[in-house]
């Protein structure tokens, strides 16, 4: 059921400083790797896009990046520290572009961020936390050239695109074991340890949801928004980007629901049991009370009771706790209580 974590893959692994990998391509095809010092000479050629990833890079790669692209300090700033809420910021003529990702990790929800900087000529990828590799985009766009020859702004929509397909595995994960849950509960009281597994899958699923909830209004800016590094033909497939996040919204808020019912059926289903119980209990303590109170009379320390000296009196009473308490038992049983 859990997702396993995959930060990086054969094709796109993790350098030491950081880089998990650097290239140029025309009319989206790739030409050359590159270092991060040669990126600001090619960007500059006409037709050249460099597209570079990160992986939990230090300050010192990211001022390096941020000399060769020119990228705002506050935007490094916010690369360089991981929390940042999903949102899209326009400095000049590029842009800052936060998306939370999201893997399901021995059963709960771990949390990432990937940090988007586009411009002319270039598109910079910063991952944080738990995280896809994005070699599988990579290769993706490199065997469309077509497609990537669109240029920087393809390459944030397929990034994009990723990471918002990448919701639906954790999801699909979560609902299988909520599916279970809820047949569970239907038929018995749920222990402590599932009472806190519920709470645990809706704090997730909330926290989920507040990650995407922001990514709405990122697609929708890209989408509506004369913004500089998105062309009019694009905006069809941000619209598509925005319709997928919407979905997941959608999912998630539905599983909430179908958990906060599973945890009110817990509960009527307890309170259900503990009320057969307590009908049992007070049945059989009825049916008791007539022996007890015969039992308790006669066994007063009087000399003088009328019954004492009959001589079948002890018959008498017997048959008539006998009667009594099967009189009761068959009123209780007729009425569902036994």
């Amino acid at each position: 059921m859990n997702v396993p974590s995959r930060a990086t893959s054969a094709t796109e692994s993790k350098t030491s400083d950081g880089v998990v990998a650097a290239g140029v391509y025309v009319d989206g095809r790739r030409i050359a790797n590159i270092a991060i010092e040669e990126a600001s000479s090619w960007r500059g050629k006409p037709g050249h896009v460099v597209w570079i990833g990160l992986y939990e890079p230090d300050l010192a790669l990211l001022k390096s990046v941020q000399q060769q692209f020119d990228l705002h300090d506050l935007a490094i700033e916010d690369a360089n520290h991981a929390h940042q809420r999903p949102k899209i910021e326009q400095y000049g003529d590029g842009l800052f572009i936060v998306a939370r990702t999201a893997q399901l990790i021995q059963g709960r929800i771990a949390f990432g961020e990937t940090h988007l900087f586009v411009g002319e000529g270039y598109l910079v990828s910063v991952r944080h936390g738990a995280s896809t590799s994005y070699a599988a985009v990579r290769e993706r766009c490199e065997s469309c050239p077509r497609a990537l020859a669109r240029g920087e702004d393809y390459i944030l929509y397929a990034i994009l695109d990723f990471i918002v397909d990448n919701y639906s595995p954790v999801l699909d994960a979560i609902h299988e074991e909520v599916e279970e849950i809820e047949d569970y509960v239907l038929a018995h009281a749920i222990t402590r340890t599932q009472v806190e597994r519920l709470y645990m899958l809706r704090r997730d699923l909330l926290r989920l949801r507040n990650a995407i909830g922001p990514l709405v209004e990122v697609c929708r800016r890209l989408e509506h928004d004369n913004l500089p590094m998105v062309r009019s033909t694009m905006r069809p497939l941000f619209r598509d980007v925005t319709d997928h996040v919407r979905t997941i919204q959608e999912r998630t808020d539905s599983m909430r629901e179908v958990l906060a019912f599973a945890f009110e059926a817990s509960l009527l289903v307890g309170q259900a049991q503990e009320t057969a119980v307590s009908k049992k209990l007070a049945s059989w303590l009825a049916i008791i009370a007539v022996p007890t109170a015969l039992a308790g009379i006669y066994g007063m320390n009087f000399k003088h009771i009328p019954e004492l000296d009959w001589e079948y009196g002890y018959f008498m009473v017997l048959g008539l706790m006998l009667a009594a308490c099967s009189a009761l038992y068959w009123r209780f049983r007729r009425a569902g209580w036994l």
